[in-house]
């Protein structure tokens, strides 16, 4: 059984943060439109060459196909045998907090675990001769600040993303014509693979997505995720532009959601409860569907 602890940032735990440790192997690491870019500047490449050569889905996770193995798990992508990451200065908020997590719900904080104990004590020994860390002084050491802001920015932007399906379904007549079909493809695409959903994407909206052109605003998170979102909002203008029957306004409503649900599995939402929760919202405001 697995057991999720909150804990308070005056606790002392036996937190540190190892280059080399079982961390590497076997996880599933997600990421966000900043903090791809900011993989690419650690590695020297560009968010596109990063992405495609280090990423899935569109670039919202890493790939874990390192040819070094622990205890028969393959390594991160990033991982360089006998010297550890080799992106450490601009790796993303999950491996910073790890092995914690972090909810947040309106204004309140929480950083958990889940388990029985933590994997550094059982596959790291050598962390058993660190002092013990309050968390607080833990998350300020691995300087996830910059990296808790950008979460929080794009967790909005995604729940704009999701806004503007609305809005396309419940302001152009489509809902009151009757149509099923539009929140049907939301449960659809909520129960998809990340590699099915992004194809259905397409790849000129994944880059816009996952690669916006803001190299020069990489060091204010805020300024990037906010210009992000203005691209993203110059896209979706145009795109309305375009629109003229009600199968036209389904569709873009789809790709919104579909947009919206891809972002909040890089953030480390589950896209399934993502869908029924703003299936259930358009429903009580008149959208029909089964």
């Amino acid at each position: 059984m697995t057991v999720t602890t909150k804990l308070a940032l005056t606790e002392s735990l036996p937190l540190s943060c190892s280059r080399s440790g079982s961390c590497c192997f076997g996880k599933q690491v997600y990421i966000n439109p900043w903090e791809l870019a900011c993989l690419a500047q650690a590695k020297e490449l560009t968010p596109k060459e990063f992405r495609d050569r280090y990423c899935e889905f569109g670039g919202i996770r890493l790939r874990f196909d390192g040819a070094t193995s622990f205890k028969g798990m393959s390594a991160c992508s990033q991982y360089i045998p006998d010297f550890g990451c080799s992106v450490h200065p601009g790796r993303p908020l999950v491996c910073r907090l790890y092995p914690l997590g972090r909810q947040k719900q309106n204004e309140k904080q929480d950083y958990i675990f889940q388990g029985q104990e933590f994997p550094c004590l059982k596959d790291c020994p050598e962390v058993l001769n660190l002092p013990q860390m309050r968390v607080t002084d833990y998350i300020t050491g691995q300087a996830a600040k910059s990296f808790e802001l950008v979460q929080d920015e794009y967790l909005e932007i995604m729940q704009n993303l999701a806004d503007a399906a609305f809005v396309l379904l419940l302001d152009s007549g489509l809902a009151e014509s009757g149509d099923r079909e539009t929140l049907n493809l939301w449960r659809e695409m909520g129960s998809e693979e990340p590699e099915l959903l992004a194809k259905r994407i397409g790849q000129e909206w994944i880059n816009h997505l996952m690669l916006p052109a803001l190299a020069d605003s990489l060091d204010d998170p805020e300024s990037f995720s906010q210009r992000h979102y203005d691209l993203l909002l110059t896209e979706a203008e145009l795109l309305l532009n375009t629109l003229d029957t009600l199968s036209d306004y389904s569709k873009a409503s789809g790709l919104m959601m579909g947009l919206a649900l891809h972002l909040g599995r890089s953030l480390g939402a589950k896209p399934s409860e993502l869908a029924e929760h703003w299936i259930t919202t358009a429903k009580e405001h008149g959208a029909h569907g089964q």
